[in-house]
């Protein structure tokens, strides 16, 4: 079981886990982008599954892409098929610049020459999963430029009160009663957000680099009404999707459920592994053990049970994988909106506070003048 404890990887790095971590960028370096995994593996089982011998497949894949590192690897990947090594071997040799989701399939399709078929499923899911990253990015585009532009507003406000308290000789309005005057307090005001944001996206990315650190911040965002429904959604799609593919591909399993539950790319459902796959040794059926780990939905189980008893978990879950997947993207436009709200809510809140802010600041002024 050890050959498995690798696959899948990281997929989707938002609190949701709609942004892949299985290509693009990382702790210490840059993997191939999802839509370049999308375009090699469309590229690969098609020329595959028309006949073409695989040294000449990876050859005309590494001609058809204009970035010089992905070229690199393919044409290296090449020369090592031509030395007798296998292709997982020679895709494990570019330190991880390969997701291991991808080069574990392949693995196994090479032992159950369903290469073609895998390459062309692998394809599916990272254009499912490039158009899923579009998807959020548009719909959380607007609320983020309006976040963005209310921060401004308040920048300009406080360096203009400022501005003119300077030049009239006056005591300067302090719009947010943090002391925050002029010039200096609108940099003081804009570096605070900026030191802000990166702290936080680096701050995410440091306790996410380890599975146990995943698995704690994957486990309270899941408890979140919103976020947590819709990071259920897209683990239990995604479950659904590598399971069948990986029983298909002939994989025993406990490994299938392994690499199944890595493919979430959800901390909560990776440490969850030991436990599950220790049931299914036991000769637990798949129904309690999915069960047991309260990940999936009563629906889910539902559905495995009916399959488990006619034998047909992997093709149920194959049949209801468009149902899982079109949940997932709902429970991303729930997200999306209220993300987006709670936006809105900000904007709101700051042009409340800073109106009430001048006319308190003006009321003073006229009591001030009054016996």
């Amino acid at each position: 079981m050890c050959r498995w404890s690798g696959v899948a990887g990281h997929l989707l790095d938002l609190p949701v886990e709609t942004i892949d971590l299985e290509a693009g960028d990382t702790m210490f370096g840059r993997r191939i982008s999802l839509k370049q995994l999308a375009v090699v593996c469309r590229s690969l089982g098609t020329s595959l599954h028309a006949g073409v011998p695989i040294l000449k497949a990876f050859d005309l894949a590494a001609g058809k892409t204009a970035d010089p590192r992905l070229r690199a690897a393919l044409s290296d990947i090449v020369l090592q098929l031509r030395k007798g090594e296998d292709v997982e071997t020679a895709m494990r040799g570019h330190d991880r610049y390969f997701p291991d989701l991808m080069i574990d399939m392949i693995s196994v399709a090479e032992r159950t020459g369903a290469l073609p078929e895998v390459l062309r499923s692998l394809s599916d899911h990272y254009e499912n999963n490039l158009r899923l990253r579009k998807d959020f990015i548009g719909q959380i585009t607007i609320p983020v430029v309006q976040l963005v532009m209310a921060i401004l507003v308040i920048a300009g406000l406080i360096y203009i009160l400022g501005w003119i308290a300077d030049s009239r000789g006056g005591e300067p309005l302090d719009v947010l009663g943090w002391g925050l005057l002029g010039a200096s307090g609108a940099m003081t005001w804009l570096s605070g957000w900026v030191i802000a944001a990166v702290g936080l996206f680096f701050g995410y990315r440091l306790a996410v680099a380890s599975l146990e650190g995943r698995a704690v911040v994957h486990r309270f965002l899941m408890a979140i009404p919103v976020v947590g429904q819709c990071m259920r959604d897209f683990g239990i799609a995604r479950f659904s999707w590598a399971f069948h593919l990986t029983q298909e591909a002939g994989m025993p399993i406990d490994e299938s459920i392994e690499a199944s539950l890595k493919a979430t790319a959800n901390g909560a459902f990776i440490a969850a592994t030991p436990q599950m796959v220790g049931e299914i040794e036991e000769g637990e059926t798949l129904t309690d053990t999915f069960a047991h780990s309260r990940l999936f939905t009563n629906e889910f189980i539902e559905m495995v049970h009916v399959g488990e008893n006619t034998g047909t978990v992997p093709e149920a879950l194959h049949r209801l994988s468009p149902q899982f997947e079109e949940q997932a993207r709902r429970s991303l436009r729930a997200l999306s909106a209220t993300v987006g709200w709670l936006v809105w809510l900000l904007v709101a809140g700051f042009i409340v506070f800073a109106i009430f802010s001048i006319v308190l600041w003006y009321v003073n002024m006229l009591n001030s003048f009054m016996p």
